[in-house]
């Protein structure tokens, strides 16, 4: 029986420790490491102990009760968020630590929000109880408002059995009868909390070896294996000798090496605890393994995308340097590394400053590259107010293909989305099979800056196809055109990156702050105001806030405090200005043409984009019959 649990929380609560302490208290590990001393068993990096966080997730393997349990140790910096939610894919449970002093801050939010995505079970571990200003009751208070009001104390017996009782008919019934057992109560626990209906909390000292045993007693009783239908994997990494490694959650089936995944053949699978690993011939249903010999990417990313953009500086020859962001990226599909052919630029995504530190140190350290950054720019995305039609021809000699589609305006958040509206004795169905393929399998640049478009569906109205000429890439350069030609002729809206935010600060500078708020373009909640702290909440435009913090600590004399978090996309409060500081020319993007391809007297020409509509062979349909 194998269970898969990950440790996730706000940097500095306590994460690494309470994994350490687990693995010393099973037997796994000799000796407890400390953080702070860079003795961190999972903190194996050089410069994860160098810096003193953790950076990439850290993996190890433990028997307790005789039952095997893999743990995963994921970063708590916010910079490294993609690499922890990429850890969240292969859990069966998370455990999330919450400081006692701090409480819930800016980036346990963005966990939480992740994990209820993901629909990961949580158990709270409210952490450094020990501290001066440590404060559990505020702290669960804390946890009932911002994260949930189903967090429960398994500490409180009582208050624990009515709650169990509360979500349960049956038990209720049973509970006021007084016919409920301990075991009817244990066993209702164990589902509600597999089904998020209870979040279970306990507390203590993981440093100081505080609550620790009691945790792992409750978790390992409270806890069930929850298998994939199929191998999941979740990341991808390269050993010293520069082997890559895939990492899976293996399904209900065993894997076994020189088997198939995926379409490759496994060469060898591994199983590793901290940096050293024993190679088996497979791997049972649950547990989590690493496998050699794959080359597939990972699956695209969720939530946790980059909103700033860095151009990459190298006196190193430029190709190698893309070379090793290429690898990079494999293993960190969120970097989103663009190579531009025509100034022999490249630049990749990022979440913050830390995480640009850290990859100038992979670059030199792991490939000998020496980089630096320029100055980073935020990152916009594009989308559409209102339905636009879009048509794409491709007709070079002994080629045909067309493709009609509507853009439709999607709800923030929604990304790409596709479906079809025709039947397939218009066009085959491996032909509409194919056009979705192809929205799917580039990022379409906007035409306002050249930034992705979102919140986009993209309804196949109508195709044709060749008996003889057409073949699969003239669907994708009909598709992409289409595309193209229907973002130039929609009405096109800018999209900024904002952040939600929550501002501790002292009751006198409440007016200051809100003030400063207004003039950044931010909404705020009325201020929470306490005997002498006041707390304000709100969101607001990235590239008003991203400053803001060291602004704040400089205001209040370092008594006040700010957390931020991703919080989506909304319409760009200075559109036309950045519009125009970018500079994009949409007719000059020679990789996103705009134009068709049609065909007379033997030979292709294009016609200009504009001109399109009216050249097209197929039946123009109305929006009307998609609605």
């Amino acid at each position: 029986m194998n269970k898969t649990f990950g440790i996730l929380a706000h940097v500095d609560a306590g994460k690494t420790t309470l994994s350490e302490r687990i693995l010393y208290r099973t037997g796994a590990i000799r000796t407890c490491g400390r953080v702070d001393d860079g003795a961190a068993y999972l903190d194996s990096d050089r410069i994860e102990r160098a810096r003193g966080i953790t950076i990439f997730t850290g993996q190890a393997h433990f028997c307790y009760e005789g039952c095997e349990y893999d743990l995963l140790d994921t970063p708590g910096h916010a910079d490294f968020s993609a690499e922890m939610e990429r850890a969240i894919r292969a859990m069966d449970y998370a455990v999330l630590v919450v400081s006692a002093a701090e409480g819930v801050q800016g980036h346990t939010l963005t966990i939480w929000r992740i994990l209820e995505q993901a629909q990961v079970p949580v158990f709270l571990f409210v952490n450094k109880i020990d501290r001066s200003g440590a404060d559990r009751d505020r702290v669960m208070e804390e946890i009932r408002r911002l994260l949930s009001p189903d967090a429960v104390w398994l500490e409180q017996s009582e208050a624990c059995a009515e709650s169990i009782a509360e979500r349960d008919d049956e038990l209720l019934e049973q509970y006021l009868l007084g016919e409920c057992t301990p075991e009817d109560l244990e066993q209702g626990l164990i589902d509600l909390i597999a089904a998020r209906r209870i979040f279970p909390c306990m507390s203590g000292s993981a440093l100081q070896d505080v609550g620790v045993a009691e945790f792992l007693r409750a978790f390992h009783r409270l806890t069930v294996p929850r298998i994939p239908e199929q191998a999941r994997a979740f990341r991808i990494r390269r050993d010293a000798g520069g082997t890559r490694l895939t990492f899976y959650k293996v399904g209900q089936q065993p894997l076994a090496a020189k088997s198939v995944l995926d379409g490759e053949k496994i060469n060898e699978i591994r199983l590793y605890h901290g940096e050293k690993y024993t190679t088996v011939q497979s791997a049972p249903p649950g547990c989590i393994c690493a496998v050699t010999g794959l080359t597939q990417p990972l699956p695209s990313e969720g939530e946790c995308q980059p909103i700033l953009r860095a151009r990459v500086e190298s006196e190193h020859d430029i190709h190698a340097v893309l070379r090793m962001c290429r690898i990079l990226e494999e293993e960190d599909p969120a970097l989103q590394v663009q190579w531009n052919e025509e100034t022999q630029e490249i630049t990749i995504g990022v979440m913050g400053r830390v995480q640009l530190e850290i990859l100038c140190e992979i670059a030199q350290e792991r490939f000998g590259i020496p980089i630096a950054f320029g100055k980073s720019t935020l990152i916009y995305r594009e989308t559409i107010a209102a339905p636009a039609a879009g048509f794409g021809h491709f007709e070079p000699l002994r080629h045909y293909a067309e493709v009609h589609l509507w853009l439709e305006p999607g709800s923030r958040g929604s990304g790409i989305t596709f479906r079809s509206g025709l039947k397939t004795d218009v066009l085959d169905a491996h032909w509409q099979n194919l056009i979705q393929t192809h929205i799917f399998e580039r990022e379409h640049r906007g035409v306002l800056t050249g930034s992705p478009v979102t919140d986009i569906c993209f309804v196949l109205a109508n195709g044709r196809a060749h008996l003889k000429h057409t073949e699969g890439g003239d669907f994708r350069q009909a598709t992409w055109r289409a595309v193209r030609q229907g973002l130039m002729s929609a009405q096109s809206i800018l999209l900024e990156p904002v952040y939600a935010f929550r501002i501790q600060c002292e009751i006198d500078q409440i007016g200051r702050i809100l003030s400063d708020l207004t003039a950044r373009h931010c909404e705020t909640e009325p201020p929470e105001i306490g005997a002498v702290h006041a707390e304000i909440t709100g969101r607001g435009p990235a590239a008003e806030l991203l400053d803001y913090p060291e602004e704040l600590t400089d205001l209040t004399r370092g008594k006040g405090t700010m957390a931020l978090r991703m919080d989506g996309w909304q319409e760009c409060h200075n559109s036309a200005e950045v519009i125009e500081r970018i500079g994009y020319q949409a007719e000059r993007d020679t990789e996103q043409p705009m134009h068709s391809i049609f065909c007379s007297h033997g030979a292709g020409y294009p016609v200009p984009w504009d001109e399109v509509p009216q050249a097209v062979h197929c039946e123009k349909r109305p929006y009307e019959e998609f609605i």
